[in-house]
């Protein structure tokens, strides 16, 4: 099989489809209302990994294409997505040409250019940025303004999935004019352009206040004339899953609740007072555990807590890692969790499947292997309190995630597993908002990673995993110089992982990359248990039954088409 026919001739390249509403002006259908439990705390996706600012920021900012809810690739600011058939994509992949459509225009008139395009990758590229999204821009040799709405993005190698720049919500682009002083660890101090980008989606922001409410506004520069039916926007945010989920299903206070994580019965009850309908599908959101490589202890400098310098004095032992991963009863949390909505998994990369292992071996409970696992590491109850010891030193953890009624179920059955095998454990959790809110400034944040181990859910846009594996190489984790932005959040270094991810970038045939992708993920779950899965999660939401145009994607923002919702009389 040939480079050309790799993922580029597997992926469809249609252009998107209207969505059928009711013709009419702009604005027409008034206010919307949406509420995100974990409420945003930044409108630049660059600053961030949390998903709420991912999608709060998708309302303003667009990428050259995006990722449909079938995961196929459409244009958005682009006249087409580029391919090697259209002439796009060189024919030994080692570049692609976006050309910008005709008439893009940002939300203050100003055209849409290559410069603009060319800049964004400079700002995420930039090494004292801390971009979050920097691993979309892994292997980027050049970027070249063609002409005014031309850009050329040069690989260092052939590239065999080059959507990964500037497609999705994690990669929109930025205007130049308005960032262009943001660069490099100024970043993070440009507020008014991070809380109020200007951008070319259906929206602007009004007002904003950080973990509180993003008040928004029609664009009315938006490229199509009738869109958005919504004259004005509030995203409302805090509060919890529960809480948003009765807003839109029993009350109808609000039109839209995002990732109701909440147990399928409260769902469902919910559901019958009949003000709204739950939409769900699956995707790659996988509930997991990350383990702690590096040495948390505040007695350490931030450096030092950053990176592998000070390993971790008891998670850096497989053995203590493997027994806390078999104590799991990873079937019993999907049942208690999210029922129908869940399916039990070993893996990091779930979806498509394609790229996900065969490997269940996590799937079956053994405390009794647990035990002797950590008698062989050395841990065992030398004073008879129930806590293994070792060196003078207790087999305790700190174990945090965000505030959520799910997950703080999940740590309580957790807590509850290792105990039995001998472990302590301290249960902390955080406000959701600050949790993934990425403020430099904050202790609590999961890219800081002040604790033991952590656990939360993030995906992958598209359906294409290299960038998502590529958060675990070496230098890739959040750290002060970085602004403690960054992907690898559990600080994993393996020479041989990396030398594989650069395979997986040169290899174009489809079978041979799944092939590499799944030795990837087993090599973080299975290998090194480094990352603990748990449940493979099918997004929920909830809409109210007065909201059209509604289509849940997993493969991009859940607000991928806001621009097509409307009022249903």
């Amino acid at each position: 099989m040939t480079l050309k026919s790799t993922l580029l001739g597997a992926v469809c390249m249609t252009a998107l489809a209207p969505m059928a509403f009711a013709d009419g002006e702009r604005g027409r259908d008034g206010q919307l209302n949406i509420i995100y439990w974990q409420a945003p705390s930044i409108m630049n996706p660059f600053l961030s990994g949390g998903t709420k600012d991912l999608e709060a920021a998708s309302l303003v900012l667009e990428p050259l294409g995006r990722y449909d809810e079938k995961g196929a690739l459409v244009p958005y600011l682009a006249e087409e997505i580029p391919t090697v058939e259209n002439g796009g994509v060189s024919e030994d992949l080692t570049s692609i040409t976006w050309k910008i459509a005709e008439g893009m225009v940002w939300s203050d008139g100003t055209p849409v250019t290559s410069a603009d395009v060319k800049f964004t990758a400079e700002y995420c590229m930039h090494p004292e940025g801390g971009c979050a999204q920097a691993s979309k821009f892994g292997g980027v040799k050049e970027i070249e303004e063609v002409d005014a709405r031309t850009i050329k993005v040069t690989f260092e190698n052939a590239m065999p999935n080059p959507y990964q720049p500037f497609m999705g919500a994690q990669s929109p682009i930025l205007q130049k004019a308005q960032f262009a002083n943001c660069l490099g660890a100024k970043a993070p101090e440009c507020t008014e352009a991070n809380f109020n980008p200007i951008g070319t989606g259906p929206f602007v922001v009004k007002d904003f206040r950080p973990n509180d409410v993003v008040q928004l506004v029609a664009n009315e520069n938006f490229r199509d004339a009738s869109k958005p039916a919504f004259s004005t926007l509030t995203l409302k945010g805090g509060g919890d899953a529960a809480a948003a989920g009765r807003a839109v299903l029993e009350t109808g206070e609000f039109d839209y609740a995002w990732n109701l994580q909440l147990a399928p019965d409260v769902i469902a009850k919910m559901a019958e007072a009949g003000k709204g309908v739950p939409v769900s599908a699956f995707g790659t959101l996988v509930e997991r555990i990350e383990i702690n490589l590096t040495n948390p202890s505040s007695d350490l400098p931030p450096e030092t807590r950053a990176t592998l310098a000070e390993p971790h004095p008891i998670l850096s032992d497989f053995k203590v890692r493997k027994a806390l991963s078999m104590a799991i009863d990873r079937a019993l949390l999907t049942e208690v969790g999210y029922g129908q909505a869940g399916r039990a998994t070993c893996n990091f990369v779930p979806a498509p499947a394609l790229y996900a292992s065969d490997n269940t071996e996590c799937l079956t409970q053994d405390i009794e292997g647990a035990k002797a696992l950590l008698e062989e590491a050395g841990w065992t109850d030398t004073d008879g309190d129930g806590v293994r010891d070792k060196d003078g030193m207790k087999l305790a953890l700190l174990f945090q995630s965000s505030t959520n009624a799910v997950r703080q179920d999940f740590q309580a059955l957790i807590k509850d597993f290792w105990q039995q095998i001998g472990v302590e454990t301290e249960l902390r959790n955080i406000d959701g908002s600050v949790f993934f809110g990425g403020d430099p400034g904050s202790p609590d944040t999961f890219q800081k990673f002040y604790a033991d181990v952590e656990m939360y859910a993030n995906n992958f846009d598209g359906t294409d995993p290299q960038a998502y594996l590529g958060s675990r190489r070496c230098g890739a984790e959040p750290k002060p110089a970085s602004q403690w932005q960054g992907e690898n959040i559990n600080r994993f270094c393996d020479p041989a992982y990396d030398a594989l991810l650069d395979e997986l970038g040169r290899t174009g045939e489809l079978e041979k990359r799944g092939e590499i992708a799944r030795k990837l993920n087993d090599m973080l779950t299975k290998d090194t248990m480094t990352i603990l899965p748990l449940v493979d999660r099918g997004r929920v939401s909830g809409r109210s039954v007065t909201l059209g145009g509604v289509v849940l994607n997993v493969w991009d923002s859940e607000l991928w088409n806001v621009a097509d919702w409307y009022r249903v009389n």
